[in-house]
């Protein structure tokens, strides 16, 4: 045990170093470093156990409490088949699969959007739950098998195909199938893979919108309801791909996202970034010019929209190319703008954080106050992300333009702001601050000298 301790301690050492050595967000590495950090935690449990004298046939359960540890976060109750997810956090198998296939895309526990929904067997702590379980006399139950489809008989592929041929028949019959096709697969998670088995589904599914000549052609409500359809089915992962790479699926949801009931608008922008799971789809979807639709709807900042607005653009900028597509298409403006006005702040930061390894970026920031606004939220927030994210934007705005260190000095004599986080922020919250100070004093020195 000991061993295997040391063992992720050097590996977690690694990770950390490369984390906090590259200014980009490696969102791998940060899973990586959080599932060694349960690793650890789940080792330190273990050996407490072994530790510990509990007769092997006490039977009492009711007055043995079961360690935290061996709850699903979810269920509140011992974990029968626990497992890994992307974010690090173990829940148990039966549960969590229920929370994704309600279409939830972030961990329950911290809130972070899952890079992936992979689930890995924490056998660690599957053994450790199986030793208390045998000294407490207790017998744990097999795990539940949940299945992600449900069982379909070929009348349930013939009402699939008949309502898929409504699409091509009479406006009332679209609607109606319309609306009974969103129903079936918000509930069935059978009928989001039957899309998968023919490509000619989601082209009849979509042919309604596809044939529209004009905008206003368009019937909303129909239009809802099979954006709402293309965002359900899109949930299923073995569909991602192909509902992407299907041509006239983008550029109608372009479409919807700039024309339609704000739940269109607001559905199509969740499409998009459920469908930016995949990484060959992130560079699709930004290569079809879907950033320009997004954030010009982050710019009408209609609340119910917001979310799913920044999720997906968030998501999309990951990768390096739909940086440059996202500074191009005015998210600096807008993101600043929303900020400032105390909208989705955590939210839009991290997203500017995230922009500003951008050179354009970063001269857009400077020239627009970005400066002032990061500085305030750094004095004002209670949330130690956004200091780090502010104070990671103004590091790099600072030495990109010498023009601000006027301000950065009449920030740290009137409130010590900088010097503060250098003490309290977190670890790359220091680094950073660190650096801006030790540039203001050599500069103070160079001064004092002349």
């Amino acid at each position: 045990m000991l061993a295997k301790a040391m063992e992720l301690k050097r590996e977690l050492q690694k990770l950390v170093k490369a984390i906090v050595d590259e200014d980009d967000i490696n969102l791998g590495a940060i899973d990586r470093a959080q599932q060694m950090f349960c690793a650890l935690k789940e080792l330190k449990v273990k050996k407490s156990l072994s530790s510990s004298k509990v007769h092997p046939h006490h039977h009492d359960t009711a007055s043995e409490e079961i360690p935290e540890e061996f709850k699903c976060p979810l269920s509140k109750e011992l974990m029968r088949d626990p497992v890994i997810v992307a974010s690090g956090q173990t829940y148990d198998r039966l549960f969590i699969q229920k929370w994704l296939k309600a279409g939830n895309r972030t961990c329950p526990q911290t809130q972070q959007v899952l890079t992936h929904i992979n689930l890995t067997p924490n056998s660690l702590i599957r053994e450790m739950i199986l030793l208390w379980c045998k000294n407490h006399g207790i017998e744990l139950p097999e795990p539940v098998q949940y299945s992600d489809e449900d069982v379909l008989t070929e009348v349930d592929r013939s009402h699939f195909l008949s309502l898929l041929g409504k699409m091509s028949t009479t406006l009332s019959a679209q609607k109606e199938a319309a609306k009974e096709l969103r129903q079936l697969t918000k509930k069935m998670p059978s009928f989001r893979a039957l899309f998968g088995e023919s490509l000619d589904a989601i082209p009849q599914l979509l042919s309604p919108l596809s044939q529209c000549k004009s905008r206003s052609d368009v019937h909303l409500d129909l239009q809802e309801d099979l954006i709402t359809t293309l965002l359900n089915l899109s949930i299923h992962d073995n569909n991602k791909k192909l509902v992407a790479e299907t041509p006239i699926v983008l550029p109608i949801l372009m479409d919807a996202l700039r024309s339609g009931t704000i739940e269109t608008r607001s559905n199509a922008a969740a499409t998009l970034f459920t469908l930016s799971a995949l990484d060959s789809n992130k560079a699709l979807i930004g290569k079809s010019d879907a950033l320009k639709p997004l954030i010009d709807l982050l710019d009408e900042g209609h609340p119910l929209a917001l979310k799913d607005v920044a999720s997906a653009i968030f998501n999309l900028c990951i990768i390096h190319e739909n940086k440059s597509r996202a500074v191009r298409d005015g998210a600096v403006r807008v993101i600043l703008k929303k900020i400032m006005n105390g909208m989705h702040v955590d939210e839009l930061l991290s997203i500017l954080a995230m922009l500003s390894t951008n050179q354009k970026a970063i001269e857009e920031m400077g020239e627009i106050g970005a400066v002032p606004c990061l500085l305030r939220i750094i004095r004002e927030t209670s949330c130690a992300r956004n200091k780090e994210n502010c104070i990671a934007i103004l590091y790099t705005i600072c030495f990109g333009d010498r023009s601000k260190w006027k301000e950065m000095r009449l920030e740290e004599s009137t409130y010590g702001t900088i010097s503060q986080l250098a003490q309290n922020g977190t670890s790359r919250a220091k680094r950073k601050a660190s650096g801006i100070l030790n540039r203001l004093n050599r500069a103070i020195n160079c001064t004092h000298t002349a």
